[in-house]
């Protein structure tokens, strides 16, 4: 097929809410108009090029890179409005003519972010001739330079401006029509026609596609909204002025342009011209700095030292299987030509490890390397794990090996910066991400757009079946409640949606991607600066990857924070801990994770994962290594099976003898991705580096290659003595457990951390605890969950001290924390430095004006004063906290007529003046009321964000904690349409208007746990408006709301009622568990006979251990008697069968 017109002018949803077409979508459009040659020109940026690329490519169509500039007017480092109030720039359309082109394109849209930005990226006039080889440039739209001058009447700057353009690009410069039905683009063609004439100068035409189909126009109108947040009825806001900016066919661009034919022809001499193949299955690793000393300047070479040094380091004796294992790795390595990822690697983390930087034990499959543990990048031994490293780094499938690295989340950014200065800042940078429109995103957006409530549009939304990538035309057929919504009543909202789904909607830094390139960056990709001047590149990792640049994921972990503070707090009391060498033998360690006091664990906090823990009551790593792989969806299913089988309850099969000891250490059970390759590997004769190859395919369901690997497996098996049936079976077996089995090399690699975790956490909790709190202490809901676990271990967390307390959270004894200032609002660290250092040198406070006589009142003002007696800091100073509140003001006078003084007369301790100065009194605290515990609590809760030395709530507590069915720590687990029930103390009510004009509600909930934001729609807030008032307790039973984001629980409330009557309204059976299967006859007369002096309304319901194995208890009722779920009763039963034994339904 050969175009005789080629489109030149194209945006992609790349170019950020307002492209309306994804790549796919428009080079599809492409090959079904039967064309062969398009350009893509996003706005300011390069984003979309690798995916357009490799896309075009795939079905034969040649590609044309390019970009829709911004051109300043003047220089691009003014940044300045212009004198008619636009934002100071011109559109400009480059196209890259070769590879020389596209990479001036790159710098040039790299300059825009990093030099230009001024509300767009802007390059200017010195730049573009600069950049100007290899590239073709078009005027562009009515906002181009030359058109909107010739549009303003101001002829002769045109003729100036387009001739300076032709001078820049010498036949490469085309004067560009467009035609979408607006009067002014009209009157630009004439202009255009004339001026072409005048300045002998070729015309092009175009047409500006920013969506693939004509009825996709309101589509697009809402993305525009999206993209500067209004409503589609909002008169003011900005808008195409026709439907008419969509992919049209070569018929429709020749009716338009059929008086210009020459234009017609040039978009195809333009493309004729062009010719850019871009680089890609090659790799550019930058140079490792072999040290000059080094004997080996070779890399391998080199690389073998270090590795063969490292090992002996570590294993004392190098045995003949650690050398087999290491030489194959390195030849392997050698043969891939990776050395110098690896000494790269290498040397970064042992920089880090240098500067006492914490790091973790690995992450990935890399843990399965010997030599990335000979080289110090790992921590584990993987012939003591039995990991392997064709898992990791497969000789079969040739691709850059991926070793991600935990860092401390502080410290992270040097590390990142030791790499800028080992291999250039113009060389190293972090990494773009994007996200996109999902499902019930985009309905969500769509539904705001068009003026829907919020209550219409959380009900589609919700409707929408949970799954993660679940797509909205499969969410019409798997939801009949969704489908019935999408194709009545919101139809219209509906079809918008599907046309914006998956649609690029920001751009953002990877959580944890750095590039190293050997050269310049601009020379392999272009730049991007982010609205916090954060520089990244403009593709994302997986173009990155097909560009052959190393990409490393340097990720901040949380828990490295943690276990470094927990052993700065040990060594401040006298005693060093080195967490690499600690015994993971420790029975106490393991009965901590049998008791699921886990909160603060790493990967062992979740309220199931801590029931799990109970029931596993894990005795060696191995088993944490199981559930760390074991404790997410699909395999969760094995969980019990896994652990009646680890406590003798079933029998442990094996698929066939030989299979014994791959799967001996996880029961009989499938597990790791590992085993999968070892069992095809034993059974079939496989090399490990082809089970790798059918572990990825299984995993990926590739249907091609599995029924090529399946005749293979087979035959292997009969040729080593197998059945064909028994073959077959185990090749089925291993085929499902494939599709969900998890990477053993990074569950061993976490669970090591988890360990260290809970070593820590069980021999040192209070400085653990303290660590945890301090690492915690911006997120106040789980500020409280730790101080809950700290009840839970005996440890009391008390106020802020100003006598006692550092700046953060610290042990004051092995029972004891104390609270850290600056977890207290409104005080910042300087505040907190000089009142510490005057402490330190002068001893502690004794008032509050002898803290405002020792202090720089610049740094200790009156705000941070009255936080510090708000929270309870000052509550070791004399008087009481109204006293010190009250005498602020005069102490803050006293404290500066006092430092005013010479400093040779200064008033002693005691108010006796030295020398010969005069004598500063000190004031009487004022005599006024201390406050009551409601507005004590108030103010520790407003500069805390939690109450301390008590809670309102603690009156309902039994009530709120038997009746709350959430648990806060585990909040975001809960099902969209689970009903949940929350109790607490209405804190603040915004009262609204629906759509319909209805009265509705947002209000927040205090509760024992945690936070919770309702929503009480019309016909809910109409029924229970008398109860939604601050200050009030009460229960909310109701669904949680999708959107519930990291820090807040949001409810949907169906139903709201007072604290008092939840005993009443809430209590249906009252459940009694016997943990043993048998319980005797006299046991139960005893229990009716207490039960009958609490008659009411609720059931009593036994559960009992069932007896045939299934994990579901058998539920008995007992006949002939109801009961009062009265807190007494309930007390009693706790105290008789346990308090984890007794509940209401």
């Amino acid at each position: 097929m050969t175009s005789e017109f080629v489109h030149l002018h194209n945006h992609s949803d790349y170019s950020l809410l307002d492209g309306a077409q994804r790549v796919d979508q428009l080079v599809n459009t492409v090959d079904d108009l039967k064309m062969d040659t398009v350009a893509l020109t996003e706005h300011g940026n390069m984003f979309s090029v690798i995916p357009f690329y490799k896309r075009v490519k795939r079905v034969g169509i040649k590609p044309i890179i390019g970009c829709e500039i911004y051109v300043s007017i003047g220089s691009r480092f003014e940044k300045k409005a212009r004198s008619d109030g636009g934002w100071g720039n011109n559109h400009l359309i480059l196209l890259a003519q070769n590879f020389t082109g596209y990479r001036n394109l790159m710098k040039l849209v790299t300059a825009g972010y990093l030099e230009g930005f001024y509300y767009r990226p802007r390059i200017d006039l010195e730049l573009l001739e600069k950049y100007s080889d290899g590239l073709i440039c078009l005027s562009a739209c009515l906002k181009g330079e030359v058109p909107e001058k010739m549009l303003n009447g101001d002829f002769k700057g045109a003729k100036r401006s387009a001739l300076r353009f032709a001078e820049i690009f010498p036949d490469r410069y085309y004067l560009e029509i467009q035609n979408h039905g607006i009067p002014e683009e009209i009157t630009n063609i004439e202009n255009m026609r004339k001026l072409a004439h005048d300045l002998s100068l070729p015309l092009v035409c175009t047409n500006d596609a920013h969506y693939a189909q004509k009825d996709h126009w309101e589509a697009h109108d809402i993305h525009i909204c999206l993209g500067t947040g209004k409503e589609r009825n909002d008169p003011n806001r900005l808008r195409y002025a026709t439907p008419e900016f969509y992919f049209k066919s070569q018929d429709e661009m020749f009716k338009l342009f059929k008086e210009f034919p020459e234009a017609i022809e040039n978009t195809n001499r333009i493309a004729e011209t062009i010719n850019v193949e871009l680089e890609m299955g090659d790799y550019h690793l930058p140079n490792f700095p072999i040290p000059e000393d080094a004997p080996n300047q070779d890399p391998d070479e080199y690389l073998k030292d270090l590795a063969h040094s490292g090992a002996e380091k570590l294993y004392g004796e190098v045995t003949p299987k650690v050398k087999k294992q290491l030489d194959h790795e390195l030849e392997v390595i050698r043969n891939m030509g990776f050395a110098g990822y690896f000494l790269i690697t290498a040397d970064f983390v042992q920089y880090a490890k240098d500067k006492k930087i914490p790091v973790g034990p690995g992450r990935g499959s890399a843990a399965g390397s010997i030599v990335s543990y000979s080289l110090g990048i790992t921590s584990i031994d993987p012939l003591k794990h039995n990991l392997l490293f064709e898992r990791f780094l497969n000789p079969n499938r040739v691709s850059l090996p991926d070793i991600d690295i935990d860092f401390c989340i502080e410290r992270r950014g040097e590390v990142i910066d030791y790499i800028k200065t080992q291999y250039g800042e113009r060389s190293v940078t972090q990494i773009i991400t994007f996200g996109t429109m999902k499902a019930k995103q985009v309905v969500r957006d769509v539904g705001r757009v068009m003026g829907y409530s919020y209550g219409e549009v959380d009900r589609i939304a919700k409707a929408i079946p949970d799954d993660l990538n679940i797509t909205l035309d499969d969410a019409i057929v798997k939801s009949s409640q969704f489908r019935e919504l999408a194709e009545n009543e919101y139809k219209e909202l509906i079809d918008h949606s599907r046309v914006l789904e998956g649609m690029h909607r920001h751009a953002s830094i990877h959580a944890a991607g750095v590039v190293i390139a050997p050269g310049e960056l601009t020379d392999y990709v272009p730049l991007y600066k982010s609205s916090t001047d954060d520089i990244t590149t403009q593709y994302d990792m997986k173009g990155l990857e097909d560009l052959g640049l190393l990409k490393m994921d340097f990720l901040g972990l949380r828990n490295l924070t943690v276990i470094d503070k927990t052993i700065k707090l040990i060594s401040a009391k006298g005693e060093e801990i080195d967490i690499e060498k600690i015994s993971f033998d420790e029975s106490k360690v393991y009965e901590l994770f049998a008791s699921g006091l886990t909160i603060g664990v790493f990967q062992f906090e979740s309220s199931g994962m801590r029931e799990f823990l109970k029931k596993l009551k894990p005795s060696v790593i191995a088993d944490l290594i199981a559930m760390n792989a074991l404790y997410r969806p699909g395999p969760m299913s094995n969980i019990d099976n896994f652990i009646s089988r680890k406590h003798g309850k079933k029998r442990i099969d094996y698929p066939h003898p030989s299979l014994e000891p791959i799967l001996e250490e996880t029961y009989g059970i499938i597990v790791y991705q590992e085993q999968v390759m070892e069992i095809a590997h034993e059974i079939a004769g496989f090399t490990l580096a082809e089970a790798d190859i059918m572990r990825r395919a299984m995993g990926k369901k590739d249907k091609k290659l599995m029924d090529e690997l399946s005749v293979k497996f087979v035959e292997g098996a009969q040729n080593k003595g197998l059945s064909k049936g028994k073959a077959e079976e185990i090749y089925s077996l291993i085929e499902k457990f494939a599709q969900y089995g998890f990477n053993k090399s990074h569950s061993t690699a976490y669970a090591y951390v988890a360990y260290q975790t809970a070593w820590l956490k069980t021999f040192f909790p209070a400085e653990f605890m303290s660590a945890n709190l301090t690492s915690e202490m911006s997120t106040i809901e789980r500020v409280v969950t730790l101080i809950n676990e700290c009840k839970k271990l005996g440890i009391e967390v008390r106020p802020p001290d100003i006598n006692v307390s550092h700046i953060y959270f610290s042990p004051i004894d092995d029972n004891a924390i104390s609270y850290g200032l600056n977890a207290i609002k409104n005080v910042g660290e300087k505040a907190l430095e000089n009142i510490l250092e005057n402490r330190d040198q002068e001893g502690t406070f004794n008032s509050v004006y002898d803290l405002c006589s020792r202090v720089d009142q610049q740094k200790v003002n009156k705000r941070v004063l009255e936080s510090l007696v708000k929270s309870g800091a000052m509550d070791s100073l004399s008087g009481s906290r109204a006293q010190k509140y009250q005498a602020i003001d005069d102490a803050i006078h006293y404290g500066q007529k006092f430092q005013n003084g010479d400093n040779k007369n200064q008033v002693d301790l005691f108010g006796n003046a030295e020398g010969d100065s005069v004598l500063i009194k000190i004031p009487d605290l004022p005599s006024v009321d201390d406050w009551v515990e409601k507005e004590r609590l108030c103010f520790e809760k407003e500069v805390l964000g939690l109450y301390v030395t008590g809670h309102p709530l603690l009156e309902h507590s039994e009530d709120l904690e038997e009746f709350t069915t959430v648990d806060f720590t585990d909040k975001f687990n809960l099902s969209k349409n689970e009903t949940i029930t929350v109790g607490g103390m209405i804190t603040r009510v915004m009262r609204k208007y629906d759509r319909r004009n209805r009265p509705m509600a947002f209000f927040e909930m205090d509760c024992i746990g945690g936070h919770v934001e309702v929503i009480a729609f019309s016909d809910c807030f109409a029924q229970y408006e008398g109860l939604i008032e601050n200050e009030k307790v009460v229960f909310v039973r109701g669904k949680p709301s999708d959107n519930s984001d990291f820090s807040d629980l949001k409810v949907i409330a169906d139903e709201i009622f007072p604290v008092e009557k939840a005993r009443v309204i809430l209590s249906g059976k009252l459940v009694i568990r016997f943990n043993s299967g048998e319980v005797a006859p006299e046991d139960i007369d005893k229990l009716f006979e207490v039960a009958r002096g609490y008659p009411g309304e609720c059931n009593l319901v036994f559960h009992l251990p069932n007896k045939n194995g299934s994990r579901r208890p058998l539920r008995i009722l007992a006949h002939n008697i109801k009961v009062s779920c009265d807190k007494d009763f309930i007390r009693h039963l706790r105290h008789q069968y346990g308090k984890d034994n007794v509940w209401v339904e």
